[in-house]
């Protein structure tokens, strides 16, 4: 039986945390309060760079496997674009749907005044 992409979600972020807990005790080489003060220092701003280099490795370990497991499960990863959507005809209509492509176009009246009229021109100043 396959397992739910949630169920699997779920074992992979657990697995990446157990393993980020592990490098950061790797980190505080057994000292509690240096354990401590890097875990404190982990906040919403901080950035890849800033992690100790054993939690950065470890981040990039689980994510391998992450997609690796994925993969193996039978779901599709997808490269950093997505795929373009495939080219579709235009639907034509029962006359042709329009011009005919390639056909002359429809005289334009260039000079001539704007449907709905000169939007541009002011109207004239009252005399008195």
């Amino acid at each position: 039986m396959t397992k739910s992409a949630t169920d699997l979600m779920q074992e992979i972020v657990l697995s990446s945390l157990i393993d980020a807990v592990a490098a950061l005790r790797a980190a505080s080489k057994g000292v509690p309060n240096a354990m401590l003060r890097d875990v404190q220092a982990i906040g919403p701003n901080t950035g890849f760079g800033d992690l100790p280099k054993e939690l950065q490795a470890s981040i990039q370990e689980s994510v391998r496997q992450a997609f690796n497991r994925l993969l193996k499960e039978g779901y599709s990863v997808s490269p950093g674009r997505p795929a373009p959507p495939p080219i579709r005809p235009r639907p034509q209509g029962p006359g042709g749907g329009g011009r005919p492509q390639g056909g002359p176009r429809p005289p334009q009246n260039r000079n001539g005044p704007r449907p709905g009229g000169d939007r541009n021109r002011r109207p004239p100043k009252p005399r008195g």
